[in-house]
């Protein structure tokens, strides 16, 4: 592509002034680099997973409120964790992690094993256990 090819088009990451680089051929022939602002299918398919993740992150607190599960599964969801991913960062078994979003599991979690979720989620003990409504 020539470098006044580069798309430019409308994205949400522009807003927070992030650009892809592309190379590209100039002038002379020679190949070059450009930045972009946004290519339009590259911007559909991200706001795509952004909102899937929205989703997934309001069903999360919505379980947590009905108490079918504890606030660590709606954490691991608004950290775009999976639970792979969030047992390395805390360093139990994946199993023990499932296990811990039963809310009757939770609940009896040990200062030590709570303190770790805090840690990786970054938030305090407290809101860890309770979720905003």
């Amino acid at each position: 592509m020539k470098k006044n090819e580069v798309p430019q088009d409308k994205s949400n990451l522009e807003t927070a002034n992030i650009k892809d680089m592309y190379y590209a051929v100039d002038e002379n022939g020679e190949y070059t680099t450009e930045l972009s602002t946004g290519w339009s299918p590259k911007t559909i398919a991200l706001d795509n997973a952004i909102k899937d993740i929205e989703e997934r992150t309001e069903i999360a607190r919505q379980k947590v409120l009905n108490n079918s599960t504890s606030p660590i599964e709606y954490y691991m969801e608004l950290h775009k964790m999976d639970i792979g991913i969030l047992a390395s960062y805390v360093g139990i078994w994946t199993w023990r992690v499932k296990r811990h979003f039963k809310p009757s599991v939770f609940k009896k979690l040990n200062a030590k094993t709570i303190q770790k979720y805090a840690d990786v989620f970054d938030v305090s003990v407290e809101q860890l256990r309770h979720i905003d409504k």
